[in-house]
């Protein structure tokens, strides 16, 4: 599952671009977030991005779960976002609106890249 890392600079739009754009590959996407300000920041993503799917008849969920993980040497806590289909069946690539999706990406990101961080594993600034 890929895992998009969210910070308190990050863009809700682009996030939820990106958010969209896994979904629409691989059918769920992981977040990971540290902190109050970022975990805002993911939310409100996740509420965009259920706007960009919900013409495709898709009904965003989302799980949270604790993580313990290590940034700078330091152990920390970081929360956890599963973003999924309610039902959990498989995503159309076509049901996410590619109008919506498809000027999204063309106004804000180059190729996999969103504001300058590719979304594997990245931070999203």
């Amino acid at each position: 599952m890929e895992q998009l890392k969210v910070s308190t600079k990050s863009s809700p739009n682009s996030v939820a671009g990106a958010m969209a754009g896994v979904l629409r590959q691989d059918g769920c996407v992981e977040v990971q977030v540290v902190g109050a300000g970022a975990l805002n920041q993911a939310i409100k993503a996740v509420a965009i991005a259920r706007g960009y799917v919900a013409a495709g008849g898709i009904d965003l969920v989302c799980t949270p779960s604790f993580a313990d993980i290590e940034i700078d040497g330091e152990r920390r806590t970081a929360m956890r976002l599963v973003i999924e289909d309610r039902l959990r069946r498989p995503i159309d690539q076509h049901a996410i609106s590619d109008g919506a999706l498809e000027e999204f990406v063309a106004r804000e990101s180059v190729a996999s890249e969103v504001d300058g961080a590719q979304t594997n594993g990245h931070r999203l600034n």
